[in-house]
């Protein structure tokens, strides 16, 4: 390790030499290496977290690039996984890199969520994020949701006995009622400030510091210039997280790979 390379995130009081040394033994699986998954790999590699898994099974294309910045024009046509990784190593040649050339489904999402410490949701289809917010209250484990279209997005993060996504939104949206990326657009900008928050949020839930966004929800819409936090509670009747679920294994989800572009980035 370069010497200094963490110096004014290590004087923090949140973090010093042990927590440094947390986020070095920590393990991150980022689900998406797009707009959203961009800054939080970066930023998560650049503060010194010593494993990250990097889930994506798409290649870069010349369109990514006005947010997905840890790809540059030479990295067009190659895996994303590939590309983002090559990157990252430039930042720190010391990190452990799992770059994992598949879609989350039904018969591997278990297995990733039991290799990771935690899991951020950088995905760009509804199903795929409804599917890791039901995995991780099954399995509880800690969830790092983000979603961003346009000029804005939002960022909550799922704990074990806390409020989940379905808290917030029952089910997944049918595709014919919302736009995609390819038709509403999107400004690279807010994928970096929806992005940044799911990296602190990260941060904060390996370091153990902080308030993280459960049963939150941080809204940021960048064309009025503002930002709020809405506090939702557990659903009583949530059918995945409450006492009443009804959703208690993963077998609604076919076991095949999600449509893109249904959300974001």
């Amino acid at each position: 390790m370069i010497d200094g390379r963490h110096h004014r995130q290590r004087i923090l009081a949140e973090v010093g030499a042990t927590g440094q040394q947390r986020l070095e033994q920590a393990s991150v699986a980022i689900v998406g290496v797009g707009g959203l998954g961009s800054p939080v790999a970066l930023y998560l590699a650049a503060a010194g977290v010593g494993r990250l898994g990097l889930v994506d099974d798409q290649r870069v294309e010349l369109s990514n690039l006005n947010r997905q910045i840890i790809f540059e024009e030479c990295d067009v046509g190659r895996p994303k996984v590939e590309a983002a990784a090559g990157r990252l190593r430039l930042i720190d040649a010391g990190i452990q890199l799992d770059a994992r050339q598949e879609n989350i489904r039904a018969s591997n999402v278990a297995a990733l969520f039991a290799e990771y410490d935690l899991v951020v949701d950088g995905s760009d289809a509804f199903e795929t994020k409804f599917l890791l917010n039901d995995a991780a209250v099954l399995l509880r484990k800690p969830l790092v949701h983000g979603a961003v279209l346009q000029w804005g997005g939002q960022v909550t993060t799922v704990l074990p006995d806390g409020p989940c996504l379905r808290c917030l939104f029952r089910d997944p949206p049918e595709p014919a009622d919302v736009q995609t990326c390819e038709e509403a657009g999107i400004i690279g900008a807010a994928t970096g400030v929806v992005g940044s928050v799911q990296a602190e949020e990260a941060l904060k839930l390996v370091l153990g510091v902080g308030t993280p966004l459960s049963g939150r929800i941080f809204q940021h819409d960048g064309l009025a210039g503002e930002t709020r936090i809405t506090t939702f509670p557990r659903d009583p009747d949530c059918p995945v997280c409450s006492s009443r679920a009804r959703i208690t294994d993963l077998s609604r989800y076919a076991d095949q790979v999600a449509p893109r572009g249904h959300v974001l980035v």
